[in-house]
């Protein structure tokens, strides 16, 4: 094994083998850990897409408000699940079907689409053109001033879907879904993280559904792994310490690398980042 695919799998702290059960209460733990910790918080938010990721958080986080009111018998603690359409959505019923089957304490509806459009008219007002991805990236970031304004209201922290199998290959908008107080998915790869929706009893869809970011409007669904040009399964079997084809190794290295950067908080002169 190479060293950089040491440093990798190290980094990203994916155990080859878990019990689902355990890594249910492993999250709820660190989320109810957070908030005796932070005592003005009273409310995680999490934007729900209807894909396994926010399916699998968003039931966590609710189950950890639920233990957390009968612990502490204060009734504030709330899970808001809230949903961050561009327009309209075609999976938008997928994203509501997953809200029915977490069951959040509340539901928030925000449409991203006004503010987006409008920052987008004044960029070109100001003779700068952007780019569907670009749009795309800001559709991400918007998404993530709308839920710590909706957190704020609420005394609460905002949490993020990150992966270790999505943090290797940076599949994520720095200061957009990147930009969230806390984690509890890390150390989880795609494969794992369904193996504890279906030990929560999720339907199959919710892990079926391909996954998709869904941020450029000129390719609507785009699958992860399309954009990627590397299968999640080869991701997994990659931090898991499995074999690999070697292009599958090179490509997942060198999205690693070329998303430094986005793993890393804002740098100073302190840092040897570049070395």
């Amino acid at each position: 094994m190479s060293d950089l695919r040491k440093q990798i799998i190290d980094e990203m702290a994916v155990s080859p083998e878990i019990d689902a059960q355990e890594e249910i209460r492993r999250s709820v733990d660190l989320m109810k850990d957070y908030l005796k910790k932070h005592t003005f918080l009273k409310s995680f938010v999490l934007g729900i897409s209807g894909g396994q990721d926010s399916s699998l958080l968003g039931r966590l986080a609710q189950i950890t408000m639920e233990e957390m009111r009968e612990e502490t018998k204060d009734e504030s603690y709330a899970f808001v699940a809230m949903r961050l359409p561009y327009g309209e959505q075609v999976d938008e019923d997928d994203a509501m079907a997953a809200i029915e089957w977490m069951k959040p304490d509340k539901v928030v509806k925000v449409d991203i689409k006004p503010t987006v459009d409008a920052s987008v008219a004044s960029l070109k007002n100001g003779g700068v053109d952007i780019s569907d991805f670009n749009r795309g990236n800001i559709k991400a970031r918007e998404r993530m001033v709308i839920q710590y304004a909706v957190a704020a209201h609420h005394s609460g922290a905002v949490l993020g879907t990150d992966h270790s199998a999505e943090s290797v290959t940076g599949f994520f908008t720095k200061y957009g879904d990147g930009g969230t107080d806390l984690n509890p998915l890390f150390r989880l790869n795609k494969g794992q993280g369904k193996e504890l929706l279906k030990a929560l009893g999720a339907p199959e869809a919710f892990y079926k559904k391909v996954p998709t970011a869904d941020l450029e409007s000129d390719k609507p669904g785009l699958a992860d792994e399309d954009a990627l040009g590397v299968t999640y399964e080869e991701i997994d079997a990659y931090l898991e310490g499995r074999d690999v084809s070697e292009q599958a190794a090179e490509k997942i290295e060198e999205w690693y690398l070329k998303t430094q950067h986005k793993r890393h908080l804002p740098i100073t002169v302190f840092d040897d980042f570049w070395k």
